[in-house]
């Protein structure tokens, strides 16, 4: 699904449904309009990745936006029905949408398996998780995996993991685990890195405010951008407040394919445009009416525009020779003027 030269570009539904169904499949709809290449879900439920527990192991108070609530609410807020994903599949493949999903266990990996999912993306609270990597990379999918919480070995560990059942099509997103995350802790130079250290494709999870950093991100070689995406941030919901809307994220889109665009290729050939444009380069002309026998001087010959005379670098030589004949001013300099 990562092409070599378009940028895929991941709309997360995560909880931006807030448990209506209608809309959920409007937030896919409007994902592909304003060009989206893929929608991305969670699956999970609030059994399968947390402990229906109150104890102080089980409350959110590390200062998120999430405080002041347990892990078990929190999951019984934002997940997505497993009843809806058939047909949020159907929608999305009928937009002509790529749509995958975060497995959160086996149980996930195995429905999601039913349903042909296509990708599988490892989110950055899994990454210790390495029997789930392993079991959902022995599937043979591509297999994203975003690095918010993890170290330079716990990166390495995860990718042995996929690439210890045979799997190769790693995808590693570069993520900062705060909501919003504060622009000056994106440090998106870990893209390229992240590709040449690893061997690997490498994208960004981006959490931050606006655009800016994706559109940057692409520009320092990232694959693939994922952006938390809902029809408007009033429908609130966990995740709403740092998520983009509609317009943003084409704006954000549509910028992107710009920077697509203006990377091109490390070619030294000059386009068709600037062939056109070389007529105005510098170069040699007669800058004062001159007799025929006058000798070439730093004033009546100089280096200008337009490019239609001898080429700058001949100035030295051709100082002090003199003219066969009569030129007048406004006169490319060519050669057989000269003796």
């Amino acid at each position: 699904m990562v092409t070599p030269h378009k940028t895929f570009i991941i709309a997360e539904l995560s909880a931006n449904h807030n448990h209506s169904f209608e809309v959920a499949v409007q937030t896919i709809k409007a994902a592909k309009q304003a060009g989206a290449d893929a929608i991305k879900l969670q699956t999970y439920t609030a059994d399968t990745i947390t402990l229906d527990c109150d104890n102080e192991y089980f409350q959110i108070t590390h200062g998120s936006i999430w405080d002041g609530t347990t892990l078990y609410k929190l999951y019984q807020q934002a997940y997505t029905p497993w009843e809806w994903h058939k047909e949020l599949f159907d929608v999305a493949q009928q937009e002509g949408l790529v749509c995958f999903s975060s497995p959160f266990d086996t149980t996930a990996v195995d429905f999601l398996e039913t349903l042909n999912c296509p990708i599988y993306k490892i989110a950055s609270f899994e990454i210790h998780d390495i029997p789930l990597i392993e079991y959902v990379a022995s599937k043979g999918k591509p297999i994203i995996m975003s690095i918010g919480i993890a170290t330079l070995p716990e990166i390495e560990e995860a990718i042995a993991a996929c690439r210890g059942v045979g799997n190769n099509d790693i995808t590693i997103l570069a993520c900062t685990s705060s909501y919003p995350a504060p622009v000056d802790q994106a440090n998106i130079l870990r893209i390229p890195d992240i590709a040449s250290r690893f061997g690997v494709k490498a994208g960004l999870s981006d959490h931050t405010m606006g655009g800016t950093v994706a559109v940057a991100a692409v520009a320092l070689g990232a694959r693939v951008i994922e952006k938390h995406f809902i029809l408007d941030r009033s429908i609130g919901g966990p995740d709403a407040s740092f998520s983009m809307n509609t317009q943003e994220f084409a704006e954000m889109v549509q910028h992107i394919r710009l920077v697509e665009q203006a990377l091109g290729t490390a070619d030294y050939e000059l386009s068709e445009n600037s062939k056109k444009s070389r007529w105005a380069a510098r170069s040699l002309f007669v800058c004062e009416d001159m007799k025929e026998g006058d000798s070439i001087n730093p004033i009546n010959v100089r280096s200008i525009r337009p490019g239609h005379g001898l080429h700058p670098r001949y100035l030295p030589q051709v100082l002090g020779k003199k003219v066969k004949h009569a030129i007048q001013k406004g006169t490319p300099l060519s050669w057989d003027m000269l003796y």
